[in-house]
């Protein structure tokens, strides 16, 4: 019998005792029955906290590069386990899920954990749950719910600021018309870290009014705060800050330069495509090259079949590199 025909019980028998954990058996722990999944569970709770970890860790790494993998029921049980770096590998794995089953037990982990981490990491998915309701891919009703959660816990003036912090974040994704008011609040009255956040949640709302601000911070003196409004512009997507993030180029930190890149292709307008289009005849690091050739990628100027290598360009064109600052 083929290995990847084994019977289950083998099956776990491999994945939880072989030296080496057999990655290629892990895809068999995908949609189990009850019965099947009852036996996992009685593997899982007599693995040493090392195995439970390591398993963890890799199920959570196939879930982010396999869409049709589901090991929701795993990660769910997951969420308890003795182990921090077990439930925050079950938190990355249940980034995508949809399943609106997962919310309150996400919430409740953003609420009772014992670690700041793991109750960071749990708001942070919430606010992704949050964002694919916007999208469509769930029930607005359970995205509420999470809504209300996230600003309980910005709002508890006794919990980390790390996890305040990440509540923070994810209120931006939503609608909810309390939201604009406690952003506003908390870029003018909190401190750099919550200066920061806020403005990630600005431009996570995608909503233009807050491109002022974005502009605004993009001549801040702290690398950080450039950076997330570089990142801002770029999620809110309106074509006026195309001029601005072009002089951004010329900052004297790589990862400005890469979020401003990323941006530009983001917004995707005539004059963002012909800015990236130059960078890749001069002379920059060949992580920025990578990154503006994913970029142009994104644009709608290319249709994944523009072919660069056709370009010609001269100074005739009527963009000027150096006027642009880059």
């Amino acid at each position: 019998m083929e290995r990847d025909q084994l019977p289950f019980p083998e099956v776990l028998q491999k994945v939880f005792d072989d030296e080496r954990v057999p990655i290629h058996l892990l895809y068999r722990l995908s949609d189990l029955t009850a019965d099947d999944f009852d036996l996992f569970n009685q593997q899982w709770a007599a693995a040493s906290p090392g195995r439970r970890q390591l398993l963890a860790r890799h199920m959570a790494d196939i879930t982010e590069e396999n869409f049709v993998v589901d090991f929701s029921p795993m990660f769910q049980m997951m969420l308890t386990d003795s182990q921090v770096e077990v439930r925050s590998a079950a938190l990355d794995g249940l980034w995508d899920c949809a399943h609106t089953r997962l919310v309150v037990p996400i919430i409740q982990v953003m609420q009772q954990d014992a670690a700041a981490s793991v109750r960071t990491l749990a708001a942070a998915t919430l606010g992704h749950i949050v964002l694919m309701a916007e999208w469509g891919q769930m029930d607005a009703r359970y995205a509420a719910q999470a809504v209300e959660a996230l600003l309980q816990q910005y709002e508890n003036p006794l919990e980390e600021m790390a996890v305040r912090r990440a509540a923070l974040e994810s209120l931006g994704a939503s609608g909810d018309s309390r939201v604009p008011a406690l952003l506003e609040n908390a870029y003018y009255a909190g401190d750099d870290l919550t200066q920061i956040s806020a403005l990630f949640a600005m431009g996570r709302s995608a909503d233009s009014r807050w491109l002022a601000i974005v502009l605004e911070e993009m001549d801040n003196p702290y690398t950080e705060i450039r950076l997330e409004a570089a990142r801002a512009a770029g999620n809110i997507g309106d074509s006026d800050a195309v001029e601005r993030l072009i002089e951004l180029l010329d900052d004297e930190d790589l990862e400005v330069r890469l979020a401003v890149v990323y941006s530009l292709g983001q917004i995707g307008s005539e004059t963002a495509f012909e800015a990236l289009t130059h960078l890749l005849e001069g002379d920059h690091e060949e992580e920025l090259i990578e990154a503006v050739e994913a970029a142009l990628e994104e644009t709608d100027w290319l249709q994944g079949e523009f072919d660069f290598s056709m370009m010609q360009w001269d100074e005739e064109d009527g963009f000027d590199e150096d006027e642009a600052g880059i």
